[in-house]
């Protein structure tokens, strides 16, 4: 799905050390006028048609993501020029081509496969799901919807998580000298960790109770692909050790890995070193999800989403009740 060149030309044009989410929701902005919904909309179809143009734009700002992400990387991290796609293979393995990774067995395009779709949604509470269902729901086009939810993501309490657990296993490395820890040493350290007060990163979530499945089926492609990865052997061994020590510890409502607990560390073994970008591999997959989901709201004919307000009247009368065993 071929980039306008407008679009080349503006993020040639902004400052060098831009972050990569900024430029990637610049390039979507730029590309709302090819809105087919927008236009549509603005010639007067009916509520019942919403979805199919909906459709067209979901499909056409899909086909144009990997392309402008890699693009992206290539530009501010690379100083390379970009890689054409190749129209005969699949999404994925076109976005693992563009980003220039030397890929010989083509575990790497299976892994962009995988990521894609483990970061295409989970519960819609989520602030980037929430944010383009939000923005959708009063019938903003798809790329104004994406727009909000890249920069939702872009949180450093949404986005940065796999960032934070790939920096501190980083850490934990230089901490051990570069050697593998024997599961006692690790088992100290976790305590160690614990009883001043800090965390361990990737461990716990805010909505699953067992271990998260993305976590799950990214741990299979680790031990097929690259089981003797060191980064990959402290993952492990965090994934023995921790959650027996966190039921012991209590204060874990959840003592099992999420999905940020891997993800960091797999783009790493490829080569994918560059911090400011993970949220972009991120973001390009969590598109996917929410792209389906507004075409299904439109078909739907899904309301315009309103959140109802409360007064401070209104508080105090619900605590009075309350206090009252009403």
């Amino acid at each position: 799905n071929k980039v306008p060149e407008y679009v080349w030309k503006m993020l040639r044009a902004m400052h060098p050390q831009t972050h990569p989410m900024t430029m990637l929701d610049t390039a979507i902005l730029a590309l709302q006028k090819e809105s087919k919904f927008a236009a549509a909309y603005n010639k007067g179809i009916k509520k019942t048609e919403y979805w199919e143009t909906t459709l067209e734009d979901s499909l056409n700002i899909l086909g144009k993501m990997p392309n402008i992400a890699a693009a992206i990387y290539r530009m501010r991290f690379k100083k390379g020029a970009r890689i054409a796609p190749n129209p005969k293979i699949d999404w994925g393995a076109n976005y693992a081509k563009m980003l220039g990774i030397k890929d010989k067995d083509g575990s790497f395009a299976k892994l962009m496969r995988l990521y894609m779709v483990l970061h295409c949604d989970h519960e819609s509470g989520n602030v980037s799901a929430h944010t383009g269902h939000l923005v959708a729901s009063s019938l903003s086009d798809i790329y104004l919807a994406i727009s909000a939810m890249i920069n939702g993501l872009a949180g450093p309490l949404h986005g940065l998580a796999n960032q934070e657990v790939l920096r501190w296993l980083q850490d934990l490395m230089n901490k051990m000298d570069g050697k593998v820890p024997s599961e006692e040493e690790m088992k100290q350290f976790v305590w160690d960790t614990l009883n001043a007060g800090q965390v361990i990163p990737g461990f716990g979530h805010a909505v699953l109770r067992k271990t998260d499945p993305r976590y799950a089926v990214q741990r299979e492609f680790a031990l097929k692909h690259m089981p003797q990865d060191d980064l990959f052997r402290y993952v492990d061994m965090l994934y023995k050790v921790v959650p027996p020590i966190l039921q012991e510890h209590g204060h874990a409502k959840n003592p099992w890995p999420n999905v940020d607990a891997h993800s960091g560390m797999i783009q790493w073994h490829y080569g994918i070193t560059e911090y400011e970008f993970y949220t972009v591999l991120f973001g390009i997959g969590r598109a996917l999800g929410i792209t389906a989901n507004v075409i299904w709201d439109r078909a739907l004919l899904y309301p315009l989403e309103r959140p109802k307000s409360l007064t401070t009247q209104m508080l105090e009368d619900i605590v009075k009740k309350a206090g009252q065993g009403g």
